[in-house]
């Protein structure tokens, strides 16, 4: 179990990260490494704090792994759908969106949460670099389509009708 001043000091230093210049990446880095100084060796916690910044800092290649170490050592929860999400972004901008699909097409059928429209989106994004633009299309349509004003039941008709075949 992870303290709670621990919780609201990394929710602290991540409300601070605009506040970092390009320059400055290593100094946010560095600061979310003293945080995860603080955790257990084996938390699961660490590597994906430190996999976030990295990606935050534009360094996908060096998120992919600590997000993989995260995951292994057994991230669960809201942070662990994070992590699939955000694993699977950064495996799209290394190139490899199969792996992303892999990983994110089972979170479709997992328990509703408020990250849904987050894993349609980067799975679309995904989908689209693997030239599966229509499935891609289907997933953004049909997670717009609830927070529309009008024209829901109509929206997420076309966005099955993009994968489905009518009649």
């Amino acid at each position: 179990m992870i303290a709670a001043d621990w919780e609201e000091r990394v929710t602290a230093a991540w409300a601070t990260i605009d506040d970092y210049a390009e320059d400055q990446a290593a100094d946010f880095r560095a600061l979310i490494d003293t945080l995860v100084a603080d955790l257990p060796a084996d938390s699961p916690v660490g590597p994906f704090e430190q996999a976030c910044a990295w990606d935050s800092t534009g360094h996908s290649d060096r998120a992919v792994p600590l997000y993989r170490e995260a995951l292994a050592r057994g991230l669960d929860g809201y942070r662990g759908r994070r992590a699939k999400i955000q694993l699977s972004s950064s495996l799209r901008n290394i190139g490899r969106p199969e792996e992303g699909v892999n990983l994110l097409s089972p979170e479709l059928v997992a328990p509703s949460d408020e990250l849904d429209d987050a894993v349609r989106a980067t799975l679309a994004l995904c989908l689209a670099d693997l030239g599966r633009e229509r499935e891609g299309l289907s997933l953004v349509l049909g997670a717009l389509a609830p927070h529309l004003p009008r024209y829901q039941r109509s929206m997420a008709n076309y966005a099955r009708l993009l994968v489905e075949p009518g009649e």
